[in-house]
C-alpha cells in the first residue's frame, strides 16, 4: 500500500483536508492537555496501525485500544490519541465516533465487525457485468443507513451494457430497490460518470463497499486520478474477482475529501440494523401505517394494508419478502446478544405453538 495520495509529510501538514474540524478539535482539547497529538488512521494491521499526523505518517502500537468487544477496536477512519514521540509510539485513544460501519461476521458467534469509522458517505459499488442481486444490495443499503451515513449506489462496468434502454431499465431496477438513494452508472474504462461521483464525494469521508469483482479497486483508482490499488480481472462464468484490497485504507482524493476502501466483501450481514432496514423498505414501513392493527405482521392478517398494496401490485411482492427476511435475520442476531428478547421470541413460538395445537384440534372436531 502506497501513501502517495498524502502530502508530503511537514511540521505544518494540515488535517483539514482529512476531516478535522472545530468539533473534533474541542473533543480533543483533553488529549492535547496530556501531550498527546491527533491524527486520523488510515490503516490498521494486527497490533499495529498508521495514523497520519501533522509530521505525516506514523506507525503506531494499538496495545492500549484493543478491548475484548470487537466493535471496541481502534479501525480506519477513527482520530486517534497518539504519543508526540516513542519508539515506539501508541495510540492512547480515540475519538467518539460520529458514524460506524458495522457487519456481522460470518462466525458462528455472530459477532460485529466494524469496518469503518466516521464516513459521510457509503459508496455501494455493483457491478453491470453480471445480473442484479437486489436481495444483496438492499442489504448493503440497510448497513449503510444504520451507519448514518448517506448511501450512494454505483453501477460500475457501464460500458459493457451498450443498449441505452437496458441500461435504463436496470437503473430503474435499482432505483425502485434505494428509495432516497442516488443511483449513478459509471465506466472506469472510458471515465464515464466518474466526474460526478467525483462531485459527490469530494467533501466528507466516503467507504467503497461491494463483493469481489464489482470494480472497486479500479473505481478508486479512477477517483484517485492514479494507479494506488492493485486491478485483477474478474472471472467471465460469475463476474467475481479476487480480493485484491486485503486491509481497509484510508485515501486523500485530489478534488477532495477521502475514500476508504474496503476488501470485498463474501458476508452482507446484518449487525442490530432494525432502523436501517425500516429505511431500505420505507414505502413498506409507509403502507404499514395504515394496517388495522398496529402490531400487523404483514402476514395473514385482515386490513392488512401491506398486503393490500402488494395484491393490487402497487409494492412489489419480492419487496415484501425481502423485508420479512431481513427483519427475521436481524431479530436473530440481536437476540444472540440480548436475553430478554430471546426470551420474548422463545415465549412467542409457545404461543405460536399453541394456537396450531388449537386450531388442528379444532379441524379434527376435538379429536386429538
Amino acid at each position: 500500500m502506497s501513501f502517495s495520495s498524502f502530502p508530503q509529510a511537514s511540521p505544518s501538514h494540515d488535517l483539514t483536508p482529512l476531516g478535522w474540524d472545530d468539533a473534533w478539535a474541542a473533543e480533543f482539547t483533553p488529549y492535547t492537555e496530556q501531550g498527546l497529538v491527533p491524527g486520523r488512521v488510515v490503516r490498521v494491521d494486527r497490533g499495529q496501525c498508521d495514523v497520519m499526523t501533522a509530521d505525516g505518517i506514523v506507525r503506531a502500537d494499538t496495545a492500549f485500544v484493543t478491548p475484548h468487544d470487537p466493535l471496541r477496536v481502534i479501525c480506519t477512519g477513527d482520530w486517534a490519541a497518539v504519543e508526540a514521540a516513542g519508539n515506539p509510539r501508541y495510540v492512547k485513544a480515540y475519538l467518539p465516533r460520529r458514524t460506524a460501519f458495522v457487519r456481522s461476521t460470518s462466525s458462528q458467534r455472530s459477532e460485529g465487525q466494524i469496518l469503518a469509522a466516521n464516513v459521510d458517505h457509503a459508496i455501494i459499488a455493483v457491478s453491470l457485468a453480471v445480473e442484479l442481486d437486489l436481495g444483496r444490495i438492499e442489504r448493503f443499503l440497510a448497513l449503510a443507513w444504520e451507519s448514518g451515513a448517506q448511501p450512494l449506489v454505483v453501477l460500475t462496468k457501464a460500458d459493457l451494457v451498450p443498449d441505452p434502454v437496458t441500461l435504463g431499465h436496470l437503473v430503474q431496477d435499482v432505483e425502485a430497490t434505494a428509495p432516497g438513494v442516488q443511483v449513478l452508472t459509471v465506466s472506469s474504462l472510458n471515465g464515464e460518470g466518474t466526474d460526478v461521483l467525483a462531485a459527490v464525494v469530494s467533501g466528507g469521508t466516503s467507504v467503497l463497499l461491494g463483493i469481489s469483482g464489482a470494480g472497486k479497486s479500479t473505481l478508486a483508482n479512477a477517483l484517485l486520478g492514479e494507479e494506488v490499488m492493485e486491478v485483477q480481472e474478474a472471472r467471465e462464468v460469475d463476474g467475481k474477482g479476487r480480493h485484491t484490497t486485503t486491509t481497509r485504507n484510508l485515501l486523500a482524493l485530489p478534488g477532495g475529501g477521502v475514500l476508504i476502501d474496503t476488501p470485498g466483501l463474501r458476508g452482507v450481514g446484518l449487525w442490530d440494523a432494525e432502523v436501517g432496514v425500516g429505511q431500505v423498505f420505507s414505502e413498506i414501513e409507509e403502507y404499514a401505517q395504515h394496517c388495522r392493527f398496529h402490531d400487523c405482521a404483514h402476514e395473514a392478517e385482515p386490513g392488512c394494508a401491506v398486503l393490500a398494496a402488494v395484491d393490487s401490485g402497487e409494492l412489489a411482492e419480492r419487496r415484501l419478502e425481502s423485508y420479512r427476511k431481513l427483519l427475521r435475520e436481524n431479530q436473530r442476531i440481536v437476540a444472540k446478544t440480548d436475553a430478554r428478547l430471546r426470551s420474548e421470541i422463545r415465549r412467542d413460538w409457545r404461543l405460536k405453538s399453541a394456537e396450531g395445537r388449537a386450531n388442528y384440534t379444532a379441524k379434527r372436531g376435538g379429536r386429538v
